[in-house]
């Protein structure tokens, strides 16, 4: 169910970025509006599914019973960042090449200016909206908000733990988070100010959290429910207080978790390993669609007529491509990465459970 989730939103954001950013998409909608018009406007709510996959993946690996447990925290930020942050700054240098290369083809918005060092170095420790720096590539701000949301849940986990003490309060760790999801739905995401930041989104990551801790089979049900309404119901009453679609979806993707998150799929057929496949090269994808569609927009600007049909063409061959590369991206750069790192991630998680 994670998997199919992860696939589907994945290939939703590439074509949304394709219909918002491309001159491609401007020749397609004079003969699809409505699907061009949709996949540039609402399509981007996709990004609340990796949101709530994302709490729901956190809950696992942090606090897979919701305990106050103490946890190292500096340790536990350090082995997110070291996920995030590499590959995401290999794609931020390509990103920054395409729109060199791009530049000599074609004048259009979505080509960024000239990467600057203060620039480069924001995105490399992740705060380049917080500070002000514009994205060299679209969907950068997300991963700056998953570090954050993440950071966000350790220190979340710690402050219990010290409050707690030696004394386990099942209840304390649902508790905070119901807090802070609260204040995230009816306070900063209705600002959107907010939006470089992670309280901003808080709210749809802690469905995710919820949607883990009502599914654990250990729980009593009398605690499961209680969980799932301490967090779902701060939910429902900012959705009726400001009807927010991407709210909406959240609190879906988070029931749809809750029913089938820990089920798996027997079976080898073809279409169950295409969604794995999709699924485990999505992170690959999101890093790296930009600047190939970035690209391939350029090229057809420059060598192909302004025929709708082939400019359709165009975006067909740019979301293939996304694909292609995201999975040449994911087998060459992120998992090397990973394996360079991962000394140092387990050196700080050995630390951690001694």
């Amino acid at each position: 169910m994670i998997n199919l989730l992860k696939a589907v939103a994945a290939q939703l954001i590439v074509l949304h970025h394709l219909a918002f950013y491309g001159p491609m998409a401007d020749h397609v909608r004079l003969i699809l509006p409505d699907l061009i018009d949709w996949l540039g406007g609402s399509a981007r709510i996709a990004v609340q599914v990796f949101l709530v996959v994302g709490g729901f993946l956190a809950a696992k690996s942090l606090a897979p019973s919701a305990q106050p447990v103490m946890v190292d925290p500096l340790g536990a930020v350090w082995r997110r960042y070291a996920k995030l942050a590499p590959p995401f700054i290999a794609a931020t240098l390509i990103a920054a090449l395409a729109s060199a290369f791009a530049s000599q083809w074609m004048d259009h918005h979505s080509i960024s200016a000239p990467a600057t060092v203060g620039q480069l170095a924001a995105h490399a420790v992740l705060a380049h909206g917080v500070l002000g720096f514009p994205s060299l590539s679209a969907g950068a701000w997300y991963v700056a908000i998953d570090f954050q949301l993440y950071a966000m849940v350790v220190a979340i986990l710690w402050l219990a733990a010290r409050i707690s003490g030696p004394v386990r309060r099942a209840w304390l760790v649902p508790s905070l988070v119901a807090v802070g999801s609260a204040l995230s739905l009816l306070h900063f995401n209705l600002d959107s100010d907010w939006d470089n930041w992670g309280p901003y989104f808080f709210g749809s990551y802690s469905l995710g959290l919820a949607a883990w801790w009502a599914g654990d089979p250990r729980r009593k049900t009398r605690g499961a429910v209680l969980v799932q309404a301490a967090i779902f119901l701060p939910a429902l009453l900012a959705l009726a207080v400001n009807f927010r679609s991407r709210l909406a979806l959240a609190i879906m993707v988070a029931c749809a978790l809750v029913i089938f998150g820990r089920m798996q799929f027997s079976g080898e057929g073809r279409l169950l390993a295409v969604v794995n496949s999709l699924a485990r090269t999505s992170y690959s994808v999101f890093l790296i669609h930009f600047p190939v569609c970035l690209l391939v927009n350029a090229a057809f600007t420059r060598f192909v007529p302004a025929d709708p049909v082939l400019q359709g063409g165009g975006m067909l061959a740019a979301w293939g491509a996304s694909l292609v590369a995201g999975a040449a991206f994911h087998r060459w750069i992120e998992v090397p990465l990973g394996r360079l790192l991962q000394p140092s991630s387990s050196t700080a998680s050995a630390a951690q459970r001694a």
